[in-house]
């Protein structure tokens, strides 16, 4: 009778260790209609970064410029770090979600992909030091996973678990293929001034895949940009003998505007004008700079010069540590060219995530003929460049309008191959490979 007893109360244990297990789990889900996309949700948090931490100075600002895709073979983790201009101290969680090669959630559970419990709270945070703007700064080692493929991160408040902060993407690898790159100008007489081309070969040899030509899906990207993607791509050739799959496609699904280098500009410092700084303002709450009248150049010859692609870089030049010491800097932007009818112009980079929104969006000053638009923007150097939408129905994406596009511009594509194995249940990232174009250093 006590042993019939002890294991009634055992049972009982474990059913309640099990409701308590699923409660947690299912408090910790995000919303089912979350997008999974690189997303800044509440708008006190900024300069959301998420980069793999290489190399022996892990405080090395140049770290950031890399895009959060790593190697399952190598130790190698992803540093996610944002600031929270609330100033105050506020209890963020973090989940992983594993996402097919379309970036729609996986059916795979968390146990599938990860080691350990995943719901992991963020506790590494400093103060802002000197800074006309408070603000707290969060660091994050992302959790290794099992699986190459694509995650969404989602960062959350541990006190009201639906209130999403901020979502974003990386990928993870493992080279199981070979693959070979190179980008020209576009085959094209009419756009072989202005499109870049990419062809490419994927050697399959010793890796187990049933049709090569409809089971790989290949995605090609360019500056790290989600963006400017390239998808559903066919082989042009499948030489199965050698088991080889030629992308040397001739309607050219392959190309996409070469785009122009980016505009720069350097807030390192507030105590003096930097590189393509017009002036400083300091009124006690906060500083403002004044990045030099632009002009559109999407007429004329290519100029070359050198850029992040569209990235920026976190930095304080005068004690050298931009994450705390940084300031937030109101700045300021101003286009001249005359007013675009039907159209809005924005400030485009990947400060803003490059979405285009009500933070970014210029606004036309008829009496002195200039787009102008104050961003605030924490003291770094940034890339930029001005993009057109349209207000027509459906809205189009322009950035060529204002910038111009040149088949000469430097720039950074990625191939992504995924592929789903045999008894698999989800999309693996099974080959990767980064390729420049048009490099000069």
């Amino acid at each position: 009778m006590d042993n019939g007893k002890s294991m009634l109360v055992l049972m009982r244990s474990c059913l309640l260790l099990l409701f308590v297990i699923h409660q947690v789990s299912s408090m910790a889900q995000p919303s089912p209609d979350l997008q999974p996309v690189d997303r800044i949700y509440d708008p006190q948090v900024q300069t959301v970064l998420l980069f793999p931490q290489v190399g022996t100075n892990p405080n090395d600002p140049a770290l950031t410029l890399n895009p959060p895709v790593i190697s399952l073979d190598e130790q190698i983790t992803l540093q996610l770090e944002f600031d929270d201009l609330t100033a105050n101290y506020r209890s963020f969680r973090a989940r992983l979600i594993h996402c097919n090669a379309d970036w729609k959630k996986s059916v795979l559970n968390d146990i599938e992909f990860t080691y350990e419990y995943n719901d992991n709270p963020i506790t590494d945070y400093q103060v802002s030091i000197n800074t006309k703007i408070p603000f707290y700064h969060y660091r994050f080692t992302l959790p290794r996973v099992k699986l190459p493929g694509n995650y969404l991160l989602v960062v959350y408040d541990e006190r009201k678990r639906e209130n999403i902060i901020l979502t974003r993407r990386f990928s993870t690898y493992q080279n199981r293929l070979n693959v070979a790159a190179a980008v020209g100008f576009s085959v094209d007489p009419a756009r072989q001034f202005s499109d870049q081309q990419i062809n490419l070969t994927i050697d399959y040899k010793g890796y187990q895949v049933i049709s090569p030509q409809d089971d790989f899906r290949v995605v090609i990207r360019q500056n790290y940009r989600d963006d400017r993607t390239i998808i559903g791509l066919r082989p042009s050739n499948v030489r199965a003998f050698d088991q080889v799959l030629e992308y040397r496609v001739a309607d050219l699904s392959n190309t996409m505007p070469g785009g122009n280098e980016f505009r720069f500009f350097d807030i390192r410092t507030v105590l003096s004008r930097a590189n393509y700084i017009d002036r400083i303002d300091r009124p006690a709450d906060r500083n403002i700079a004044y990045v030099q009248v632009d002009q559109p150049r999407s007429r004329g010859v290519y100029i070359q010069s050198d850029d992040f692609n569209g990235q920026y870089v976190i930095d304080h030049r005068e004690t050298g540590n931009g994450a705390t010491n940084g300031d937030y800097v109101e700045t300021v932007f101003t286009l001249k060219t005359a007013d675009i009818p039907g159209a809005d112009v924005y400030v485009n980079g990947a400060f803003n995530l490059w979405q285009l929104n009500d933070r970014n969006r210029m606004a036309f000053d008829p009496a002195l003929g200039v787009y102008r638009a104050a961003i605030l923007l924490k003291q770094g150097v940034y890339n930029y460049d001005y993009t057109v939408l349209t207000t027509g129905s459906p809205p189009r994406v322009d950035e060529s309008y204002i910038e111009g596009s040149y088949s000469s511009a430097e720039n950074d594509y990625e191939i992504f191959v995924y592929h789903r194995p045999p008894a698999a249940r989800a999309d693996q990232l099974v080959a990767y490979r980064r390729v420049g174009v048009n490099k000069r250093r």
